[in-house]
């Protein structure tokens, strides 16, 4: 993901998949608590009122747009933590795996290489990270 913009501005940003499909709009930016990084975007899917988690490091924002580089379908079967809690390493890990993501090495961000997880930003009076 392109890292100049801040993940602030994400949250309301519609969101398309590689098809150009929309698949929603973002709804919340989870950080990684060890880097400060945006790693994960909670996507409103409108499926039943769903928010779906996708991977930001492979995703680019283009033309005001969130564009994740996997299906609908995909997206649709990612694994539901709900949203507005912290996600757990063990969360993250069903997600990189889920989307076929390699596991960040030590030193890099991410759960795996020693972080603590992933903390909710939603707003500048409710971030925390």
């Amino acid at each position: 993901m392109q890292t100049d913009i801040d993940p602030r501005s994400l949250i309301g940003r519609k969101a398309f998949d590689r098809e150009g499909s929309k698949i929603g709009v973002v709804d919340e930016v989870y950080l990684d608590d060890a880097t400060g990084e945006p790693e994960w975007a909670a996507v409103r899917t409108g499926l039943f009122g769903r928010d779906a988690f996708v991977p930001l490091r492979p995703s680019e924002v283009v033309e005001e747009e969130l564009r994740v580089p996997f299906t609908r379908t995909v997206i649709k079967d990612a694994p539901d933590f709900g949203v507005g809690r912290h996600l757990s390493p063990e969360q993250e890990l069903q997600l990189y795996h889920h989307y076929g993501l390699d596991i960040p090495a030590a030193g890099e961000s991410g759960t795996a290489a020693g972080g603590e997880g992933f903390g909710r930003l939603a707003g500048d009076d409710e971030a925390e990270v």
